[in-house]
């Protein structure tokens, strides 16, 4: 059956179903009355490809990896055991994570940017260090940040999304880099520009390198690094920058300006480089090493929370930008016990909850309470929404089009779904969307990396879409599409409204920056 007449038979089936859950939760006003005066400080860490089954507290049975810390910050907070990134891989969530808005409303849409990419976020957009600063806040981002800049170029070059790999003599390493992260609302920046395995190779503080990259290195792919730039040291110093920061913000925090520092870490993504006093500390392989020098570095940053008198005014947040990479070794660790996916199928780059379904914990002393753990449909969009609600301020129709306040959640307050849906996109830039226990995917296979791929999965002649029960088939085992007809037209119908109001939250109408296909459709073969 083509997919036309799938659909069209599908939705003589659904009929008009209303929608059954509220775009956004209704805050309590004697609940949040004088947050907005407490304004806590925020930290927000990004860990880079860390699967949900490789935080031990989450996964006590089928996880052989210690986290300790990871495991402490869910103990004294809130885990939430249904949260999802924005995509299943990095780039696309980072988007998300700052804007509150899809990354498939933008030019992206596919596949992430490279390390000499051009800005994803554009200069008008309000994004969430943009906001707090209005609200008071000082802002840091210390880390990979992996979104875009105007790197220095020599007359006559230019440089798109690729990824490069090999040395650029288009790049002039001397000069100034635009539009980072200070120009899209960071009063501070340390980090690198992408992937710890993306040239350029070298630290950036501010807008400049802080030692030009006139060297050639290589890590996974070669290009322009600084002479001495090692990938082994980064995990280091990003943790040491962020005490640092601390220390800097303690009086200003203590005297009423918070902070809000977000520390996206390139770890443990590849390369993977634990250093020696890690490596084979796991009884696993390396990447389980990582993981545990991951866990160690945050362990550094809530130690110097509390010895600087900022833990009891601080919202902990940690989470990662999407699944456990295959360059983790999943076969292997798995043989051995451990499984960085859980209980879920597929890993990162899949539409597969694999791919997307992340650790999300959140500490909060006094108002998240200790050792609970929230089943709310939560996504990394939420950010923005959520620091509004924090302060007590309302964001413009044109803001956070895709967030919604996680404050309830986090309150203990929230007595229905806050989030009508989510909606999920694989590395190839195929949809899925869910809907209380419902999940449709618009793909034939993983829509990544795991088999079957999409070109396999149309030779088995398997069905045009997917639709899992994700309280009976947590596993995405079971394709329900061809039983439940109402349901797959039901959610292609909210994905299409999704796409053509430009939001997913209550508001007016805004534009995607391109024209978006949720089919990706390509020429006709026989179905």
């Amino acid at each position: 059956m083509k997919r036309r007449d799938f659909l069209m038979q599908a939705a003589l089936g659904a009929g008009a179903l209303a929608l059954t859950f509220p775009r956004v939760g209704k805050s309590e006003a004697a609940v949040f009355q004088g947050l907005e005066k407490s304004r806590p400080n925020i930290l927000y860490v990004l860990c880079d490809d860390l699967g949900y089954g490789d935080v031990h507290a989450l996964n006590p049975e089928r996880g052989k990896i210690p986290t300790p810390n990871i495991d402490r910050l869910a103990s004294d907070g809130m885990a939430f055991t249904d949260a999802h990134s924005s995509s299943s891989v990095c780039t696309p969530t980072r988007y998300g994570i700052m804007t509150g808005r899809y990354n498939w409303r933008t030019r992206l849409q596919s596949g992430v940017l490279g390390g000499f990419s051009p800005p994803l976020i554009d200069a008008d957009r309000l994004t969430v260090p943009k906001f707090l600063k209005q609200h008071g806040y000082h802002t840091g981002c210390i880390g990979k940040w992996h979104l875009g800049m105007t790197m220095p170029i020599k007359p006559g070059g230019k440089f798109n999304d690729k990824i490069e790999d090999g040395n650029d003599d288009r790049f002039n390493a001397q000069q100034r880099i635009g539009d980072g992260p200070i120009t899209r609302g960071f009063d501070y920046y340390f980090g690198i520009s992408a992937s710890l395995d993306m040239p350029p190779f070298a630290f950036i503080e501010n807008d400049r390198f802080t030692q030009a990259p006139t060297a050639t290195k290589k890590w996974l792919r070669s290009g322009p690094a600084a002479p001495d730039f090692e990938a082994i040291d980064v995990l280091p110093t990003l943790a040491r920058k962020a005490c640092e920061y601390f220390v800097a913000r303690a009086a200003d925090a203590k005297a009423g300006k918070p902070f809000f520092l977000y520390l996206p870490l390139a770890s443990p993504h590849t390369p993977i480089v634990p250093t020696k006093e890690w490596q084979e500390k796991s009884g696993l392989n390396p990447y389980a090493d990582f993981v545990m020098q991951t866990d160690a570095a945050l362990g550094q940053l809530l130690a110097a929370l509390e010895q600087n008198g900022l833990a009891e005014n601080t919202l902990v947040l940690f989470t990662s930008d999407n699944g456990c990479s295959p360059a983790a070794k999943i076969d292997e660790l798995e043989s051995k016990g451990h499984f960085p996916s859980w209980q879920l199928r597929g890993h990162k780059a899949d539409i597969w909850d694999g791919g997307h379904r992340i650790p999300f914990i959140a500490r909060w002393p006094g108002k998240t309470k200790a050792g609970a753990k929230c089943a709310q449909l939560a996504c990394l969009t939420d950010l923005l929404a959520t620091c509004a609600e924090i302060v007590g301020a309302k964001l413009p129709d044109n803001v956070g089009e895709d967030s919604v306040s996680l404050l309830p959640a986090l309150l203990g307050t929230a007595s229905a779904p806050l989030r009508e849906a989510v909606v999920h996109h694989s590395i190839e830039g195929r949809f899925a969307i869910r809907q209380d226990k419902w999940k449709l995917e618009l793909c034939y296979g993983s829509g990544g990396w795991s088999q079957p791929k999409e070109g396999a999965a149309r030779k088995q002649k398997l069905p045009t879409v997917q639709l899992y029960d994700m309280t009976q088939d947590i596993g995405e085992r079971k394709n329900m599409q061809a039983d439940q007809p109402d349901i797959v037209a039901r959610l292609t119908k909210l994905l299409e409204k999704y796409v053509a109001d430009g939001r997913s939250t209550p508001g007016a109408p805004q534009r995607n920056d391109v024209a978006v296909d949720i089919w990706k459709a390509k020429p006709a073969k026989p179905e």
